[in-house]
């Protein structure tokens, strides 16, 4: 099983980024997505997370409302549209397949995939 991150780049404070997490290997759905970020000098986050089915999503406190984090079987990818964002974004964003979410927090992550660089900045 693969997951290949994509879509970060470079951005000015109050835009928006849509990232992707593509699965291969595996079904989408055998798997709860989630996306974890890390800032320089900082642990690593769990920000959003997506059940299985798609039925529960969960965000972390800094992102709600601002962030949404969708499936799409056809692509057997899972998404996380970005707006409004802030300096404050800034970091390396991960996707992983696990077990359950807890809350925005992926558990029983089996699977990681390569970091996408998102920087917010004017």
């Amino acid at each position: 099983v693969q997951l290949q991150a994509s879509g970060g780049g470079l951005v000015q404070p109050g835009g928006s980024l849509r990232l992707s997490c593509v699965v291969s290997g595996a079904s989408l759905g055998e798997y709860v997505i989630g996306w974890f970020r890390r800032a320089p000098g900082t642990a690593r986050e769990g920000i959003a997370c997506i059940s299985s089915t798609g039925g529960f999503t969960d965000y972390a406190d800094p992102v709600k409302g601002r962030f949404i984090i969708s499936r799409d079987n056809a692509r057997n990818a899972v998404d996380l549209q970005m707006t409004s964002l802030k300096s404050e974004d800034t970091a390396t964003y991960y996707c992983a397949a696990g077990s359950y979410c807890s809350g925005p927090v992926t558990y029983g992550t089996d699977y990681w995939g390569k970091g996408t660089q998102v920087t917010v900045s004017s």
